[in-house]
């Protein structure tokens, strides 16, 4: 693999951008590739998000239908991101990622067939949407595993970085070109449309896995005992888990920022009630994710924060507290304004737990590691709608949004201060463990 060498004048001018997003890992020929890979197919998966449950609205006329899409897609995440997570540490990676990314092609493929051909059967789209979400979860651990073994450990940050801000500016220009398509077709041709783009695009993930090294697992030391992928394999990943402080409380204040502060289910409430409908509802489910991209565009400091955990901690409390006052706005768009702020407190949490798991994680254990993040960032924000709707029906919809942001701010605080692990973490500086693993 030829990579462009990272050399002191680049750090130099790294350092003179002061916010500018560090681009940097986009010198690693292996990373860029995954990088165009990674963003080309999240945002054509964004059509079949908007498309699927178009269709099984328009095949049943029913929301409790589409409300199973997402029981649908949710427990395959839960079972096989776990397996997908040992699997990742027995076997090659890119096989792996090359193996689980056709599985998820092929029920896109299935989904345009079924939608050419005028099917109409909602088991079907349920089965299809299961099957997708496999594929991601097995793949998902191996892609994020990889990536400590092909970019410097000093330059993790900023690779995580670049990845959620490209994939956030998917998510949001994604469903805007979705709808533009079901603007300008009818139901049935516009579902054509949407799978047939995400099929297309879906083809860059493979040339860009393809294109990448063997990643073999690491030999482990004499005496260790032998990886497994089975459930042995995942007990030792939980085992790991629970003795160690600093990665238990980062999946901890991240499953508190996310069950006791995300307010999504609640914005179609908040739009009809307090701002009278319309295009409020998009503004809101769209403001957190503008947040997040501009936060990752100005994110060039991200890289140089060498008390880690302490940032981590700072970020879920900002979340929190920008989230609990954006309950309280009378203003659509000092709401708006609010959940941006969130959203750009949210990028940086989510880049300070993935770097701080795949440095501090021994690479023996990172996939299995990963599988148990993919399950908590599956699981949290799903968590945090049923949270949301259920107290609103008893607090009411404001109670529920801002005292939600308040309480998690306090929880986070509350955890770093009885368990103070987390911000004393300092991220390791030496690229060996990387090295080791290039020879």
């Amino acid at each position: 693999m030829t990579e462009e060498p990272i050399t002191q004048e680049a750090e130099e001018i790294a350092q003179r951008k002061g916010w500018v997003i560090d681009i940097r890992p986009l010198k690693v020929v292996a990373y860029r590739r995954m990088w165009i890979g990674n963003g080309v197919s999240f945002f054509g998966f964004q059509f079949t998000s908007v498309a699927v449950p178009v269709e099984m609205y328009a095949i049943t006329h029913s929301s409790a239908w589409v409300g199973l899409l997402g029981i649908a897609g949710l427990v395959p995440l839960l079972i096989f991101g776990l397996w997908g997570g040992a699997a990742a540490d027995v076997v090659d990676r890119r096989r792996l990622l090359l193996a689980s990314s056709t599985l998820a092609w092929f029920s896109t493929i299935g989904l345009l067939v079924q939608a050419v051909l005028r099917v109409n059967n909602p088991w079907l789209l349920l089965l299809l949407v299961a099957v997708q979400s496999a594929g991601f979860a097995i793949s998902s651990p191996a892609r994020q595993s990889i990536i400590p073994r092909i970019v410097p450990t000093s330059l993790v940050p900023a690779a995580n970085t670049l990845a959620y801000t490209t994939t956030t500016a998917g998510g949001v220009l994604g469903p805007l070109a979705a709808g533009l398509i079901f603007g300008a077709y009818s139901i049935g041709t516009g579902v054509v449309v949407a799978y047939a783009v995400d099929v297309v695009l879906f083809t860059v993930t493979f040339w860009a896995t393809y294109r990448l090294p063997p990643i073999p697992p690491i030999v482990h030391e004499e005496g260790a005992p032998r990886p497994s992928a089975g459930l042995r394999g995942i007990v030792d990943g939980l085992r790991f888990l629970v003795t160690k402080p600093v990665l238990l409380l980062s999946f901890g204040v991240d499953i508190v920022a996310m069950v006791f502060a995300m307010p999504r289910a609640l914005f179609p409430e908040v739009a009809q009630d307090r701002f009278g409908g319309g295009q409020a509802v998009g503004w809101l489910y769209a403001a957190i994710a503008i947040g997040s991209v501009v936060g990752g565009l100005t994110s060039g400091w991200i890289g140089r924060i060498k008390r880690q955990g302490i940032a981590l901690v700072i970020a879920v409390v900002g979340w929190g507290v920008a989230i609990g006052f954006a309950g309280l706005a009378g203003s659509l768009w000092l709401m708006v304004l609010l959940l941006a702020v969130a959203g750009a407190a949210d990028l940086v949490s989510a880049v300070y737990r993935q770097s701080i798991l795949q440095t501090f994680a021994p690479d023996r254990l990172r996939g299995r590691l990963q599988g148990v993040f993919t399950v908590v960032v599956a699981g949290g924000p799903r968590l945090g709608d049923v949270r949301a709707g259920t107290t609103a029906d008893f607090t009411g919809a404001t109670a529920s949004w801002a005292g939600g942001g308040f309480v998690a701010a306090g929880l986070a605080l509350a955890l770093a201060a009885v368990f103070p692990a987390l911000v004393r973490y300092r991220p390791p500086v030496s690229d060996e463990a990387v090295a080791e693993a290039h020879r």
